[in-house]
Formats: structure tokens, C-alpha cells, sequence
């Protein structure tokens, strides 16, 4: 018996040694991690959607097609690449000897940026789409065109404020900015699509929301019942309107709803300034509309899906799609999958609250 009791615990002792063995080789990695992306927080990635198209066609081409015209057809692209380079090099070779730089700009397409902007609650992408914009910037010109594909069904009023302030810097550098929009902008999601010089959407996308909710809980009755005291002190006599714990006064949901109408108001202004042909006292009412209806509305200039743009601009411009990746620690990637559920959850409840999520 004595025997048996001493190899569990030395078997216990192993066992014990390496879960701890485990938990510092996770703890190292998630130092070294943290470490990293101190260091280097985040590079851009940049994919030609020309040459993603051209990959597509060829596979399809290589299946529909006889093996010999499908060799004839990519020999003779081949060979039209080669010419079209060789002439462009003339052109720079050409314009290096005059001493201008004119040679390159005359030949090369216009470019189209694309970017990707997929809102939750706190609007948190626009932390990527900042520096995504940067990066454009830095180098598009006039004659360039930034796409926005955006998707967002609205959330922090500050949040997205600032996203349509980043997409304000495309048009304030001259810059067309296109958003296409195929599932849903709405609140704060059409805060930042209305800034667009030409705004796209799907036939059943939902469009508007032009609108500002605030609603949460209220347990005083229940400290109450339960001889819980709660004390909440504040210098200013606005600091606080409306609490979770407090005893609420009707002072104070005065003061809460004439603060959400002039965010309301500011809301109306920003619509007003991008989009004057609206109008806004019309689609200012919270309400949704989908594609054909936001059209008619002059929510929307057109109804188009993004795959559909990007295919006719791949014809006659370099399209690039740019986005700004950052490497995630473990930590990082579970708390921001916790976010994600919640927020969905959230936004789920709310939409069918609010009956703004349909089915067919």
C-alpha cells in the first residue's frame, strides 16, 4: 500500500511539473508576443484584384477550353505584356532625358484603392482603416479613386464620427472616394457612408437609421427592495443625467434627451453637408430603407454591388486592394472573440427589437 501511495504522488509530481512546464512555455509566448508588437504593431498588405481576376478566368479557361487555345491565348497575352512594358520603358527612358518625370504618368492607368471597413459596436476598424488611408494618401493622385466596401449596422456616435472623419481626408486631397455598400450602412454605418463622392449599394442592402438611441437599465427599485444604498457624487450639475443605480429625476431625462437631439441635429448636418439633394426632415426619422427605396430617397446615387464595380473598373484601371494587418497576441485574439460574440449578440437583439432584421 505504502508502494502504491508512493508512485501516485511521484506520478502526481510529474503530472504537476509539466502543466507548469505548459503554463510558463504560454506565458513566454504571450511575453515575446506582447514584446513583438511593441516593436511592430502592424504591416500593409497589398494584392493586385486585376491579377486575382485574370487567375479566375484562366482557371475556368483551362477547363472550358482546348488545351491548345487556352496555350495560344496565354502566349499572346505574354507577348502583349512584354510589348506594352517595353513601351513603357521607352516612354520613362524618354522622359528621364527631358528632365521630367511626365513619361510615367502619361502611360499608367488610373489606380483604385480598395479598402474594407466591417463596423461593430465601437466602430474599432476604423483603427486599421486610419492607417490604410495613410498609406493610400501617401501616394495616390487626383486621377486615383479609393473604394470603400462597407458594412456596419451603426454603434458609438464618437466612433464612427471619427470614422467618417478619415474617409474626409480622401475627398479633402481631391481623391474620388466611392463606397459601395452590399448588406447594410445604417446609424453610424451611414454617418461614414455619406461622405462618399458616389455612393453604391445592393438592391437589398439597408440604408439609414438617420437617427440617435441610447437605452440601458435601471436597478434602483431593486437596491431599494433589497436595503441597498447606492451614492453617486458629482461637481457639475449635468456631470451625471441618468444612472444604472441611481434614483433617476425627470430633470435629468430632460437633460438626456436634449442631449441626444442635438447629436440628432449633428447628424442631420453632416447628411445635409454631403448629400444637399436629401431630403432630410423626410429620412431624418430612424427609419431603414432597402436599396430601390434609399435610391428613391436620394440615400444612395445607384444600385450596384461592390463585385460588380470592381469588375468594370479591372477593364480600364489598377485596382489594389490595401489593408493594414496587425499580429494578434493569444490574449488579444480570445478577448477580441469574446467582443465579437457580444457585440453580435448585442446588435441581434437590437435589430429584432427594433424589427430591423428581416427574412425571406
Amino acid at each position: 500500500m505504502a508502494e502504491f501511495f508512493f508512485d501516485y504522488g511521484l506520478f502526481a509530481l510529474k503530472l504537476l511539473t509539466i502543466v507548469i512546464s505548459i503554463i510558463a512555455i504560454v506565458l513566454v509566448s504571450v511575453v515575446a508576443a506582447m514584446r513583438t508588437r511593441k516593436s511592430h504593431k502592424g504591416h500593409i498588405e497589398v494584392t493586385k484584384i486585376n491579377d486575382e481576376i485574370e487567375q479566375l478566368r484562366d482557371t475556368l479557361n483551362a477547363t472550358v477550353i482546348d488545351a491548345d487555345s487556352f496555350k495560344l491565348q496565354i502566349k499572346q497575352r505574354a507577348k502583349d505584356k512584354k510589348a506594352e512594358r517595353k513601351a513603357n520603358f521607352k516612354a520613362l527612358k524618354k522622359s528621364a532625358k527631358k528632365g521630367t518625370g511626365e513619361g510615367s504618368d502619361r502611360n499608367r492607368k488610373s489606380r483604385v484603392f480598395v479598402l474594407d471597413f466591417k463596423g461593430d459596436m465601437k466602430a474599432s476598424a476604423v483603427s486599421s482603416l486610419r492607417r490604410e488611408i495613410t498609406a493610400v494618401l501617401s501616394l495616390a493622385e487626383k486621377s486615383d479613386e479609393v473604394l470603400v466596401r462597407l458594412e456596419s449596422g451603426g454603434g458609438m456616435v464618437h466612433a464612427y464620427g471619427l470614422g467618417s472623419s478619415q474617409l474626409q481626408r480622401v475627398k479633402d486631397r481631391g481623391i474620388t472616394l466611392t463606397i459601395c455598400v452590399d448588406k447594410i450602412a445604417a446609424s453610424g454605418g451611414y454617418m461614414m457612408a455619406c461622405v462618399a463622392s458616389k455612393l453604391l449599394a445592393a438592391p437589398f442592402a439597408i440604408i439609414g437609421s438617420i437617427g440617435v438611441v441610447a437605452q440601458f437599465p435601471n436597478f434602483h427599485r431593486l437596491l431599494q427592495k433589497n436595503e441597498i444604498d447606492f451614492e453617486l457624487l458629482t461637481a457639475g450639475e449635468y456631470k451625471r443625467t441618468l444612472t444604472i443605480f441611481g434614483e433617476n429625476t425627470e430633470k435629468g431625462r430632460e437633460k438626456f434627451i436634449e442631449d441626444i437631439e442635438e447629436i440628432h441635429v449633428l447628424f442631420k448636418e453632416l447628411v445635409t453637408q454631403h448629400r444637399p439633394q436629401i431630403k432630410i426632415e423626410e429620412v431624418a426619422t430612424g427609419e431603414i430603407w432597402f436599396g430601390q427605396r434609399a435610391l428613391d430617397k436620394a440615400l444612395i446615387d445607384e444600385l450596384l454591388t461592390s463585385d460588380e464595380y470592381i469588375v468594370n473598373a479591372c477593364e480600364e484601371s489598377d485596382v489594389f486592394e490595401v489593408k493594414y494587418k496587425v499580429k494578434k497576441s493569444l490574449p488579444e485574439k480570445l478577448a477580441f472573440a469574446l467582443q465579437s460574440a457580444i457585440d453580435g449578440t448585442l446588435l441581434k437583439w437590437w435589430d429584432r427589437g427594433t424589427k430591423n432584421q428581416f427574412y425571406s
